[in-house]
């Protein structure tokens, strides 16, 4: 075994007995390249990636290929999922070299840790030949490789601003920004399967968060219906896990057909709570379907014992991609003769297989009332039958072997699965989504905050790496969503605690964003900012809308002037491209349109706040109280009527409507979109 094998990443373990002399990132690699001389090889990954599996099979197992390795370099393998800030700085530089990015990333670094060649995937003979090459110019020609190391060095060292030509001060708001930016959007859309109009497909979940929002804020219902097309094409596609609940990463097709089979906590939270929204607006029973099914597969699969959730389930069983959700047409005449003529028709399954090798992937592509009209059923019973032969295959499939599973806890992805189970929540008024979400926070609070430092990650009863600016945003906007829920004012001390943390640790007063790393906490030759919106959106995106809902809640204006220095650097940015704006351009419309704050005190308050979140007002903000309290400063000075009921005040920049008592009334007092 080598030094692997102290790790706690499922991923670095899984190289814990190649022959290659691995060193996990850390003082003790970057010393002996520093001593030594010698050229470093960080190679990078995660456990649920299919193409690193093959890579370590075909080359880190293999003896002869390890020899090389060791010999001419100090080698470093990294999962980019506990070290997310390390895989920027090198994936950056592999773009800038010209390359190809992904996973795994494979850099070569002077033993000044800067790098001066890279790529992906490699296969074995290719690999050897690389590594020869490259031990051979390192021992013969070293000063070239440095002086192009530099070069890749000043070029990561440069700030997004100067490198984006981002200006920061605050933002001209006009409307008509937004609608020619939601233009420049609907040309992407992909009319014919939803999503955008590429391949392979993403369901990037914060492009349709948004839309939906101005849809709903400009009262637009084909836009409102463009974005439900589009989560039901998802939802039907072989994208979804059909028997089980949960998504997939993404399909490798245009139809959302053929997924790379690994499920990530970090979308299925995002997806979790967007479902939850489009069900709340339409009141679609497909899109409860998917909600509770998701739900059902997190309580089954990814919940650990003291309340967090695991990271990742792995593409592949058996060495085989897939392998654990695909059906051959015997097996399921063997398991649901009589069911196969409606299923088939639902499921688009073929005799010979509809995907490789006589497989069958589920794969919807009719709704439930044709088939059902097709079959002569009514769509209930359809529904009651489908669940039936959903339940038998679930049995069948779960004697397969299970895929890997990357049981290490990482707080910002927790965060997001919390905020995606509070929205479903409000969605279907289920507690149990209420208290998973609790229980994950007090969880994260409790085990994840060491020394009022957030960490990254959690495994075996211990926190380690501190947190990354990812986290502290997704955490923190999950917080205030259950202060809202729960009317508990704990959640928003913690929500403002670690805002704090972040003012004074990642933040650069320099141009008003925050670093992704703490560069106060470890020496890294470059620190950079995350901008873009993209399966995940940017830190600084959701950073700056938490500032933005912190100082409504709060009455501090420390935080929202921050928001929108933040707001007036990207804007020019995000009307450019909003395809990888996306959570920018909800955070331009939430400033565009007034955020709503919405204060309820007196009785009644929890039942009237729970309707409220129920019927889903996008951008607001809610604060209650049972009784007067001092609480949270939006719910100072705000009575209940004379005999002691609640009321409800609407409230822009701290100054409020008539109070009222009926929710028909408080929704006559939101703006929209002109």
């Amino acid at each position: 075994m080598n030094r692997l094998s102290k790790s706690q990443s499922p991923y670095l373990l899984q190289h814990a007995h190649n022959p290659v002399d691995w060193f996990p990132w850390g003082p003790e690699a970057l010393a002996k390249a520093e001593t030594e001389n010698k050229p470093i090889l960080v190679s990078i990954g995660y456990s649920a990636c299919h193409w690193c599996h093959v890579m370590e099979r075909e080359s880190f197992e293999d003896q002869a290929t390890a020899e090389l390795m060791n010999a001419h370099f100090v080698c470093i393998k990294i999962d980019r999922e506990e070290r997310p800030d390390i895989d920027n700085i090198y994936m950056d530089a592999v773009q800038a070299m010209g390359l190809q990015g992904g996973w795994p990333l494979n850099v070569f670094l002077m033993p000044n840790q800067k790098p001066f060649y890279g790529g992906t995937y490699f296969p074995n003979q290719q690999w050897k030949q690389l590594l020869t090459n490259i031990g051979e110019a390192f021992a013969n020609h070293e000063d070239q490789l440095a002086e192009s190391a530099e070069g890749f060095g000043r070029s990561l060292s440069r700030g997004e601003a100067e490198k984006y030509g981002i200006v920061s001060g605050e933002a001209e708001l006009d409307p008509d920004d937004l609608a020619e930016l939601v233009t420049k959007l609907t040309s992407q859309f992909d009319s014919e399967w939803g999503g955008m109009n590429r391949a392979p497909k993403f369901p990037m979940p914060a492009i349709w968060d948004f839309v939906l929002d101005y849809a709903l804020l400009s009262k637009n219902e084909d836009l409102k219906e463009k974005v439900f097309f589009t989560l039901k094409k998802i939802g039907m596609g072989g994208i979804y896990d059909h028997l089980r609940g949960g998504f997939a990463r993404y399909s490798v097709d245009g139809e959302w057909f053929a997924p790379h089979f690994e499920k990530m906590l970090y979308d299925n939270g995002q997806l979790l709570e967007l479902y939850a929204k489009a069900y709340q607006v339409s009141k679609d029973p497909f899109f409860m379907e998917k909600i509770t099914e998701t739900v059902n597969w997190l309580e089954a699969e990814m919940v650990q014992e003291e309340g967090g959730f695991h990271a990742a389930q792995d593409a592949d069983s058996e060495g085989i991609e897939g392998k654990f959700y695909i059906w051959t047409y015997s097996e399921l005449q063997e398991i649901v003769p009589n069911e196969l003529p409606w299923l088939s028709k639902l499921y688009n399954l073929k005799s010979g297989g509809n995907w490789e090798e006589g497989e069958n992937i589920l794969f919807q592509t009719e709704s439930y009332e044709d088939v059902a009209n097709e079959f002569g059923m009514t769509e209930t019973e359809l529904q009651i039958k489908l669940s039936e032969v959903k339940e038998m295959l679930l049995k069948v499939r779960n004697r397969r072997i299970s895929p890997g599973k990357d049981d290490k806890i990482l707080a910002g992805w927790n965060g997001l699965m919390s905020a995606g189970l509070l929205q479903a929540y409000h969605a279907t008024g289920e507690n149990r989504m209420l208290d998973l979400a609790l229980q994950n926070l007090k969880f994260i609070q409790e085990k994840m905050i060491v020394e009022k430092v957030l960490h990254r990650s959690y495994k075996n009863g211990q926190a380690y790496t501190p947190a990354f600016l990812e986290d502290y945003a997704a955490v923190i906007r999950a917080a205030l969503m259950a202060f809202e829920a729960s009317g508990n004012v704990s959640w928003l001390d913690l929500a403002k605690e670690l805002a704090d943390f972040c003012l004074d640790q990642f933040h650069d007063e320099s141009d008003g964003f925050f670093f992704f790393n703490n560069p106060k906490a470890e020496k890294l030759i470059a620190n950079k900012k995350e901008l873009f919106d993209n399966v995940i959106p940017a830190s600084n995106s959701v950073m700056a809308r938490n500032l933005h809902r912190l100082s409504l809640l709060t009455y501090e204006e420390k935080y929202g002037q921050v928001a929108r220095k933040m707001l007036g650097g990207m804007k020019d940015l995000v009307l450019r491209e909003p395809g990888f704006l996306c959570n920018w351009a909800h955070f331009l419309l939430e400033s565009v349109v007034p955020t709503a704050e919405i204060a309820i005190v007196g009785e009644g308050a929890q039942a009237k706040a729970l309707d409220l979140l129920q019927a889903y007002v996008p951008n607001s903000i809610l604060a209650w109280s049972e009784t007067l309290t001092k609480i949270a400063p939006i719910l100072q000075g705000k009575t209940p009527d004379p005999d002691g009921n609640a009321l409800i005040y609407v409230c822009f920049d701290r100054a409020c409507r008539r109070p009222v008592s009926a929710l028909e009334e408080a929704f006559a007092q939101l703006p929209y979109l002109d």
